[in-house]
């Protein structure tokens, strides 16, 4: 059976391309009709942040992707977070040193320090020079006796070609040469990543090891640890950076890559997750949007692009705009409630329904809904109006007109889109002008803005009374 995890560390936000690895390894674990697993990888206690686990389960579940065994649900191989998980790295540890695979190394961070320094300035790559790796067993035996602070050092083989198949990239080969004795047990007993995640995945029975290039480098370590303990290695698919729209790596410095982010700024799950998904894979040549259920079935890691993928902020954008459509007013009500209410606008559910209905063609974020068409909700102030739209539209003539359609406008029984239209066409017909005459000055004076949904759309939700009482407020105040 395929058994798969997502491993992150406790550290802050959850980053859009943790998302992928999740969403990754979600897909396919339900498309092997597989186990998809949680584990928390807490054991560097310097990078842990309060409330990130918490954080974390919150954007998962709020993404859509759920886990077969964690934390929360439990299991049959937990406990699944590392820190209750100590008493077993130190156990593996000692196996290690017992038949030669690690070695206690007992140097300072001042003396790793300068060591470091000086590789730098030979130009040589920083790597420990292994001054403790051939200590003889009784001198380490008395050191550690005494009390020294030591390290546990993997024992890396000298000229050794180490290789692994990848199923995104194919097989891969380093050179023994280039990979440092890593440190697999910290001087305070907590093991680091390496050591821990290759005895968790063991004992977990994790079949595929899905996750993000970073950890390619990594991976030949991983190897080796396999080998010393005698086991079987899963199958490793490591996935493309993500990337700036300039093909730098995808950072903070340029835009926002927390997944909570996105949901703060009005992005719909489905949509991030449709997106997120073709970051490097699409299964189709034609069709980018896709339900989970279309995710789930087309899924092949095989078929995941080497390249970086570049994070096409407007494609997001389009995207979600795409999901907005797709919903009903109705459905988007809940989700737009809680904005309006941010903003102190306070109106019914059947009016905040006609506005998401007069707005869903033209939103790209749930935002939108009350940012970008306040005046559904307050009568504009005239404040930000477009100066050069204002002068071609609100002139004397235009006043005039205004005032003189009044009236019909007054005596209306049903307001509504049609006879709106009915009453503007009509003047604009028996005084020989154009429509736009009279569209573009009665949506000045009852929106403050140059553009919008349709106008006799946005009157009849915002009503007969305001919107009568708002066209004689821009004909006395709006100069």
């Amino acid at each position: 059976m395929v058994r798969v995890r997502f491993a992150p560390s406790p550290t802050g936000y959850v980053h859009v391309g943790s998302l992928r690895t999740a969403l990754y390894n979600y897909l396919f674990a339900r498309h092997h009709s597989g186990v998809n697993i949680l584990r928390i990888e807490d054991t560097d206690r310097t990078r842990y942040v309060e409330g990130a686990v918490e954080n974390m389960l919150r954007t998962m579940e709020w993404a859509g992707i759920a886990f077969d065994e964690g934390p929360v649900q439990g299991g049959p191989f937990g406990p699944y977070v590392q820190s209750e998980r100590t008493e077993l790295y130190r156990d593996h540890a000692d196996q290690l040193i017992a038949h030669g695979h690690a070695y206690a190394c007992f140097c300072t961070p001042e003396r790793l320090d300068q060591v470091r320094k000086a590789q730098q300035a030979a130009g040589i790559p920083p790597m420990y020079d292994r001054l403790c790796r051939n200590l003889s067993k009784e001198e380490t035996d008395r050191r550690i006796a005494a009390g020294e602070p030591h390290v546990v050092r993997l024992r890396v083989p000298i000229g050794e070609a180490v290789r692994f198949e990848d199923m995104i990239r194919g097989e891969v080969e380093f050179d023994s040469r280039t990979i440092d004795d890593q440190v697999l047990l910290k001087s305070d007993g907590f093991p680091t990543y390496h050591l821990a995640n290759i005895v968790d995945d063991h004992a977990m029975q994790i079949t595929h090891v899905i996750r993000g290039e970073e950890w390619l480098s990594s991976t030949p370590k991983h190897v080796l640890l396999y080998g010393a303990f005698g086991w079987e290695p899963p199958k490793f698919a490591h996935l493309p950076l993500l990337l700036n729209a300039d093909r730098s790596k995808l950072s903070k410095r340029q835009g926002d890559v927390a997944v909570e982010d996105y949901r703060d700024k009005g992005y719909l799950p489905d949509a991030l997750i449709n997106f997120v998904a073709l970051l490097g894979w699409n299964p189709s040549a034609t069709e980018e949007i896709f339900t989970i259920h279309d995710l789930i079935r087309d899924f092949d890691l095989e078929r995941v692009n080497k390249a970086g993928a570049v994070f096409n902020r407007e494609k997001l954008d389009w995207m979600n705009a795409e999901y907005i459509r797709k919903q009903s007013p109705e459905e988007l009500l809940p989700l737009v409630r809680p904005l309006a209410q941010d903003r102190n606008y306070v109106v019914s559910d059947d009016y905040l329904v006609a506005v998401i209905r007069c707005m869903q063609e033209r939103v790209r974020t749930l935002p939108d809904f009350v940012d970008f068409a306040s005046y559904f909700f307050i009568p504009p102030d005239f404040s930000d109006v477009d100066e050069k739209y204002k002068s071609k539209h609100w002139t004397p003539e235009a006043k005039e007109r205004l005032r003189a359609l009044l009236p019909d406008f007054e005596s209306l029984e049903r307001w509504d889109h049609d006879s709106l239209e009915r009453v503007v066409r009509a003047y604009s017909e028996a005084n020989g002008l154009s429509a736009g005459k009279l569209i573009h000055p009665i949506r000045l004076a009852v929106t403050g803005r140059g553009m919008g949904p349709g106008l006799f759309e946005l009157l009849a939700v915002i009503g007969k009374p305001e919107s009568v009482s708002r066209i004689h407020r821009a004909l006395v105040t709006l100069s």
